[in-house]
């Protein structure tokens, strides 16, 4: 038990004074930059989907 106790306060004191947290501007041009990324890969993964769909049904279709 004694090792459990030591652990938690070392992991609470290097999150509390070792680990650099970004500030609130950073947090944020770091979500923009995810959510425009997420967006452009679901567009790209969208349009070949839809290629695909219609290559697929021209194959089977006729």
């Amino acid at each position: 038990m004694d090792k459990f106790i030591l652990y938690l306060k070392e992991s609470y004191h290097e999150l509390v004074d070792k680990v650099t947290w970004p500030t609130w501007p950073n947090l944020l041009d770091s979500a923009r930059v995810v959510i425009v990324a997420t967006l452009i890969l679901s567009l790209i993964i969208l349009i070949m989907d839809l290629v695909t769909n219609k290559a697929l049904g021209f194959i089977y279709n006729t």
